[in-house]
């Protein structure tokens, strides 16, 4: 079962620094949708594409962790 990541941090990070996912997509070099995808875990990031994020929106090396491979927490839906 593969698991999936937290990018909430990232999207602040995104919102942040670029006001939109679009025109951060057109700093990095690639489409709304493939980063869309990435953001929403149906597309893995590339190393050289998480590589261009982290530079371009200037996040330190001490904190790549937390925006790039914080795994989501699943709720259990299960009722007691």
């Amino acid at each position: 079962m593969a698991c999936n990541y937290d990018y909430r941090k990232l999207r602040g990070r995104i919102k942040e620094k670029f006001g939109t996912q679009s025109e951060f997509s057109k700093k990095l070099g690639l489409s709304e949708v493939s980063v869309s995808n990435k953001l929403n875990n149906i597309v893995d990031w590339g190393q050289e594409e998480m590589e261009n994020a982290i530079s371009i929106l200037e996040i330190p090396n001490t904190d790549i962790h937390a925006y790039f491979f914080t795994h989501e927490v699943k709720k259990n839906s299960t009722k007691q």
